[in-house]
């Protein structure tokens, strides 16, 4: 008979930074990213990111809204845009008296817009869907039957993501209406693998793992409605929809045997069109007084409850089978609150150009953890649009934001996140498109 002696639970979380040139979401180190695609993205750009990414119903020909395809209606017909934005992370995590942080770095977002025609804006890009990086351990103390000691170590990493490139057009019908589409390619790889080893080498060890690559299509439209309120102050109400639908990727399960590093022994596990992405609906409104402050709220609902992923199950008999099926996920709700306030927008100084940004939001966790609800987030942001002014070029910017987000697990025992982030957004403003008058 096995007498467990002791159970600890440490987290080894890498510190290195982690710089990628395909947009992953702000980098992680969560154990929370163990569950379903892992992180979400917000796919916040510099311009809202100090918002907490304040997006449906915002609207400016100098910025690219990417959340929103509407707004690309409003790029001005001399524009072309360029935008770039990366973010330093410190994340301190704490489960129980155990308290560990980590650093990331991470390019966030590549876009760029442009008028294409009257009423008719064009925007591409690539941002980032989701994000996997974890490294947990595990050891237990037991004695054999001879009454030996052995330490079973069990360790838990991952590592992944999704990412989309997306061309988009934004156009405007008529005064004060404005429709837009998004249509991407989505594709990445996620990999959880689970190993179990022992301090006496006759033992074998077991490694679990699950391998999946995911390509797909994705596709978001929008719709923004101005409503004049008065000569200094409008209202511009914005909706959202990501279609919803089966992936035809594969997941793989592999359960293997390993003696002195070689596989002795192993089973291996598919299941086709193992993934769905979810219906996703979201609503917002923006109020603009005299051009200089912004005030706006935004919700957002995704239908993680109807999706269906990739599950160990276990048979009548005792035979392991891997099948997709719902019921792991729980519907996301998020609501952010923001703001921007500018001194003078016709001002001729430098300090009139600047603006200064602010948001809250709270979001519900779409994944479940060991069958119960995941953490809860709290988000606070503040931030600040620096007009870059010289000889060449007038009209870029450079957005800077400070992030805090609390993720607040539901019930004793389980890990505390807190972030603290530092985002950076670069907007190349040109004026390609100007016609010179030569005489």
């Amino acid at each position: 008979m096995i007498h467990a002696k002791k159970t600890m639970l440490t987290m080894a979380l890498a510190a290195g930074t982690a710089l990628t040139a395909n947009a992953q979401n702000n980098g992680s180190n969560s154990p929370y990213s163990r569950y379903g695609f892992g992180l979400l993205s917000d796919r916040a750009q510099g311009f809202n990111k100090g918002m907490s990414g304040l997006a449906y119903g915002m609207s400016n020909g100098k910025e690219l809204n990417v959340k929103n395809p509407a707004s690309y209606a409003a790029i001005d017909s001399l524009t072309f845009l360029f935008d770039v934005g990366i973010s330093l992370q410190k994340t301190n995590f704490k489960q129980g008296s155990n308290s560990v942080n980590a650093n990331n770095t991470s390019l966030d977002y590549l876009s760029l817009g442009f008028r294409a025609t009257k009423n008719l804006g064009v925007s591409i890009g690539m941002v980032p869907f989701s994000n996997i990086g974890y490294n947990l351990s595990r050891e237990e103390d037991f004695q054999n039957a001879v009454g030996t000691t052995i330490t079973q170590t069990e360790s838990y990493n991952g590592d992944g993501g999704l990412h989309e490139i997306y061309a988009g057009l934004g156009w405007s019908p008529c005064n004060r209406l404005a429709l837009g589409f998004n249509a991407g390619y989505l594709w990445g790889s996620n990999k959880h693998t689970i190993l179990a080893s022992f301090s006496d080498a006759t033992i074998a060890s077991r490694r679990r793992q699950y391998n999946s690559h995911i390509s797909t299509y994705k596709v978001n439209v929008g719709v923004q409605y101005n409503i004049p309120i008065n000569k200094k102050n409008d209202l511009t109400l914005g909706a959202v929809y990501d279609l919803g639908h089966n992936i035809g990727s594969k997941a793989d399960y592999y359960d293997q045997k390993i003696m002195s590093g070689n596989i002795t022994n192993g089973d291996t596990l598919s299941v086709d069109k193992a993934f769905q992405l979810p219906h996703s609906f979201g609503v917002g409104a923006t109020w603009n007084h005299d051009n200089r402050l912004r005030v706006g709220m935004d919700y957002t609902f995704q239908k993680w409850s109807e999706v269906k992923y990739p599950t160990l199950q276990t048979q009548s008999g005792g035979r392991p089978s891997y099948v997709a099926t719902k019921g792991g996920f729980t519907d996301l709700h998020k609501v952010t609150v923001g703001m921007e306030y500018q001194h003078n927008a016709n001002g001729i100084h430098w300090r009139d150009q600047v603006k200064y940004k602010a948001g809250f939001s709270y979001t519900t966790p779409y994944a479940k953890v060991d069958g119960v609800d995941g953490p809860r987030s709290y988000a606070a942001s503040v931030g600040v649009a620096l007009p870059i002014i010289n000889p060449l070029n007038k009209r870029s910017v450079l957005n800077v934001s400070a992030h805090y987000e609390r993720v607040e697990p539901q019930f004793a025992g389980m890990v505390k996140e807190n972030y603290f982030r530092i985002s950076i957004g670069l907007t190349f403003n040109e004026a390609w498109f100007m016609k010179w008058k030569v005489e």
